[in-house]
């Protein structure tokens, strides 16, 4: 072995021990920083995760127990809150919307090459950060208090963090855009809305319903916690019933069936759609929902 080949392998080891012992340095920190952060939460906290983690399962027990005791009255109760959850999927069905046609503008405005300005891309990409940064349950309470209960503070909430959300996965998606046919639109004369109507999202629309798809599915539990706070929706109804207590776990659990059914199905629903979108029939014939 060469003096040239021994000092590589030598500084090839040396710097192999070097990143092994950051990384070890780096997992000590997270280990310290994790087992820190339980400790203060555990001690603000209004009991101890110690004296009462033995209770966790006392809630769903009372609830079974008491679902199964009046199970013939469950079809009633399905049948009573399907409304409350035809409003939560409006609520996010409509913000979902409304959140992915803004998005797409501003992504087309957040994305370098794209833009009708080099300046506008920075400005618009920092909205985009703010609205993805407040989560939607600070944005309703503020609303709440502003106009009141209701699926119209709910569906603004959602419909702001779906924008700054789509918007970064749109301006990504339309960086890997090709160029050539907004060049050419360019060269006949073409308005800057022109060339990113006809030449950029016909190549990215697949993409765009993809994302716009799963965004939905989320909204929809979105909507569903939002509830909790005043919101409307079938979440409003769940927190009634369960701060009723015994007596009302019976009606939670058939919101708790209705709200599962419903995320599982659209989930089905828009994952074959997704996978339409992005991999054709061949895909589906394979078995596109597993």
């Amino acid at each position: 072995m060469t003096d040239t080949t021994q000092e590589i392998r030598e500084g090839y080891l040396a710097a192999m021990r070097q990143k092994r012992m950051m990384n070890m340095l780096l997992l000590i920190l997270f280990i310290a920083l994790l087992v820190a952060g339980f400790a203060m939460a555990d001690a603000r906290n209004a009991g101890g995760f110690w004296d009462g983690w033995r209770n966790i399962l006392d809630f769903p027990r009372d609830v079974i127990g008491e679902a199964l005791s009046r199970a013939h009255l469950m079809p009633g109760y399905l049948v009573k809150y399907l409304p409350s959850l035809i409003e939560t999927i409006n609520i996010a069905a409509a913000a979902t919307l409304l959140g992915a046609l803004l998005g797409l503008f501003a992504a087309l405005l957040a994305t370098r090459g794209l833009a009708p300005q080099a300046w506008i891309v920075a400005p618009v990409r920092r909205v985009l950060d703010i609205l993805r940064a407040v989560p939607e349950i600070v944005i309703a309470l503020i609303l709440i208090f502003l106009l009141g209960g209701g699926p119209v503070p709910a569906m603004i909430a959602i419909c702001l963090h779906t924008i700054g959300a789509l918007g970064k996965l749109f301006s990504e998606v339309n960086e890997n855009a090709s160029l050539k046919p907004v060049e050419g639109l360019a060269s006949v004369g073409a308005s800057w809305m022109q060339r990113m109507m006809l030449g950029v999202v016909p190549q990215v629309a697949p993409n765009y319903l993809s994302y716009a798809l799963l965004r939905f599915e989320i909204n929809i539990r979105a909507s569903a916690i939002l509830g909790f706070v005043g919101a409307g929706g079938i979440g409003y109804d769940l927190r009634n019933t369960m701060s009723w207590g015994q007596g009302k776990f019976d009606e939670a659990a058939a919101i708790f069936l209705l709200l599962f059914g419903a995320i599982v199905i659209v989930d089905q629903l828009s994952s074959y759609a997704r996978n339409r979108l992005t991999h054709g029939k061949a895909y589906k014939d394979k078995g596109a929902l597993l």
